[in-house]
């Protein structure tokens, strides 16, 4: 599970009945839970911007800041003066005209994003990350560990992902039992979330940590683990 997602991801049905302009309709422990600072960026890797979705009513929806930031990575979105929800489980934002400058799409499972030759993605991010991960920029040496920095395996992570948005990866020869026989051999990003995984369903989710490296999901369970990069970049 991405935890790196929209906090909460409202079923369409329980939206229908309210569409942009009943606002003041929304169940207010619904917006609380959608409410905060989130990352827009394109799915490609280019940087984005922050932008905070707030409770207060605006014109055509909830007041929204942060809009500033977004003048030079995405211009069009320095224009946003509001948000609110699509009424389709998606949400969009809004110019002071009431126009919809982007509108962002339920993706179960996923970030929400809008649709088009380049999405973007509105998705929560570790402070001072501007940019999505991509297969290119995470492709390299990387390294399992605990937390005290006792190594269980070295990774290598390929850069080119094949049609089922997973890419190659290979182990070291000297990984620890409890890695080893995972057979890990893919893996795939989905937001800030990286797996690794076998092609009979093994797998170690990781969470992208504001300095680059990753922790393991804490829905795993069991003892915490690290992916390191040690290549330098």
């Amino acid at each position: 599970m991405n935890r790196f997602m929209l906090r909460l991801t409202i079923p369409a049905t329980a939206l229908l009945a309210y569409g942009p302009a009943g606002a003041q309709d929304i169940d207010p422990d619904i917006l609380r839970a959608q409410a905060g600072t989130y990352l827009v960026a394109p799915e490609d890797g280019g940087a984005g911007c922050r932008l905070t979705l707030e409770t207060d009513l605006a014109i055509g929806g909830y007041s929204l800041s942060g809009q500033d930031s977004c003048s030079k990575p995405l211009p069009a979105l320095a224009e946003a003066a509001s948000w609110n929800f699509s009424g389709n489980g998606g949400l969009i934002l809004i110019d002071p005209t009431r126009k919809i400058v982007a509108r962002f799409v339920e993706n179960e499972g996923s970030p929400m994003k809008t649709k088009g030759e380049t999405p973007l993605l509105l998705v929560s991010a570790p402070d001072g990350v501007d940019r999505l991960p991509t297969f290119s920029s995470l492709a390299g040496k990387w390294v399992v560990q605990r937390p005290d920095g006792e190594k269980l395996c070295s990774v290598t992570l390929e850069g080119t992902a094949n049609t089922d948005g997973n890419a190659p990866l290979s182990l070291s020869g000297d990984c620890a039992a409890n890695v080893a026989r995972l057979k890990l051999a893919i893996w795939h990003i989905d937001g800030f979330s990286l797996t690794l995984m076998s092609h009979d369903g093994a797998s170690l989710d990781f969470h992208m940590r504001a300095n680059g490296n990753f922790g393991k999901s804490r829905e795993e369970g069991g003892k915490p683990l690290s992916l390191v990069r040690r290549d330098a970049r």
